[in-house]
């Protein structure tokens, strides 16, 4: 079954998904009217649950991002916007910290050649990566991307979003923007020039610690662009509360695993863990968490969350990586691992369509983007910036 996107007749607000996966950057913008003109994203799989899900997938692009002559063939007009939520392997432990040097980060730059070669430009750049993005040797990684975009004539902010603020999910992520200087929308505060006292860009980016941290203003104030660093108007994400135990399916019915395998993770918890779930165990109480086994001290551990968060999801390429539900319920404890559709769940894709294949649809979720998280960003800046550009006409 596929679903029929409701798109405004607006021709021109029109992206394109670099590093698409199975489609939640489009799934996030669809409700104000972006029109998806080309996604690409070399995975099968992932290409397989974007059509089951999107009436209209011809726009998907398989080829590798590095063929820019197809790519750029295929494209056709320049879109408005262009998003690429590039590999992040590289810039993590997974990868080992190899960064841009590594062989699925440094696509990158494919994405940025294309770019190059597009006239005009798109008018709007969105890039999205993990808070390692910031770190990865030393700040350099994050330094190339931001200059490499400045050399494109886009004018940047950057700013930090949990996934938190949406779902129950704990999952940080750096999200660089780039406005092209061709166009001048209102509201944009420019970078001062250096050692200017009451810079109001610097004092822009003190009112809003919560998705502008330190160690983000630092990386920032750290790289001089040519077209210099901008505060957009973004609103803080109000702090709803979240709860696990909307998303977790408790029923018996699921595949909990039987009580050898729960005593054989049970031995795993650390004492401080165990202690608190046998709290829970004495005195009745129910309780639904996740945990993740963990490499300590060269011994497995499950390390269980107790603040009604999930853990941030990953690609199950491993036991580390999927991850574990834990619940009390009745005095007893039960353990499973987490299913597709709770991962759908926890990334704001409530309706998508759900394939057979576990495996696959676990893949395609664990990497992918927030679904609300895009979304918070399409309104307060995406959107805004497009109906700015068009209103000055």
């Amino acid at each position: 079954m596929q679903r029929n996107l409701v798109q405004m007749d607006l021709p021109r607000k029109t992206f394109a998904e670099f590093f698409a996966g199975v489609g939640l950057v489009r799934e996030g913008l669809a409700t104000t009217g972006w029109r998806c003109v080309y996604a690409n994203d070399i995975d099968p799989k992932k290409q397989e649950i974007y059509s089951a899900n999107f009436a209209d997938a011809s726009e998907f692009d398989r080829r590798d991002i590095w063929d820019i002559e197809g790519v750029l063939e295929r494209l056709g007009d320049s879109p408005f916007l262009a998003t690429a939520s590039f590999p992040c392997v590289d810039l993590s432990l997974a990868g080992h910290f190899r960064g841009f040097e590594g062989k699925h980060s440094s696509t990158f730059f494919a994405f940025t050649e294309v770019l190059r070669r597009l006239a005009p430009r798109p008018r709007l750049v969105l890039v999205e990566n993990v808070v390692g993005f910031l770190t990865a040797r030393g700040g350099k990684d994050f330094e190339t991307a931001a200059i490499a975009l400045a050399e494109l004539g886009y004018r940047l902010d950057a700013f930090v979003l949990n996934a938190s603020a949406f779902t129950p999910q704990s999952r940080p992520r750096v999200f660089l923007v780039g406005v092209h200087e061709d166009i001048q929308p209102p509201g944009l505060i420019p970078q001062g020039e250096d050692g200017q006292l009451g810079d109001p860009w610097l004092a822009a980016m003190d009112r809003s610690p919560d998705i502008r941290p330190v160690s983000l203003v630092s990386a920032m104030q750290r790289v001089r662009l040519s077209t210099r660093w901008v505060a957009l108007p973004i609103q803080v994400p109000p702090r709803l509360p979240q709860d696990i135990t909307t998303i977790i399916e408790t029923d018996p019915a699921q595949p909990w695993w039987d009580e050898s395998e729960v005593q054989r993770h049970y031995a795993m918890l650390n004492d401080r863990h165990r202690e608190r779930l046998n709290d829970r165990l004495a005195a009745g109480e129910s309780f639904v968490g996740t945990g993740f086994r963990r490499k300590r001290g060269g011994a497995t551990r499950l390390e269980v969350r107790f603040d009604q968060l999930a853990g941030c999801l990953r690609t199950p390429r491993g036991g580390s990586a999927r991850q574990i539900v834990v619940v009390v319920e009745q005095g007893q404890l039960k353990m499973r691992w987490m299913s597709a559709i709770e991962y759908a769940r926890l990334q704001g894709a409530n309706r998508f369509v759900m394939l057979p294949n576990e495996r696959q649809m676990l893949f395609g979720f664990g990497d992918a983007v927030c679904v609300p998280v895009i979304a918070w960003i399409d309104h307060c800046v995406l959107t805004p910036l497009f109906e700015s550009c068009t209103l000055s006409r």
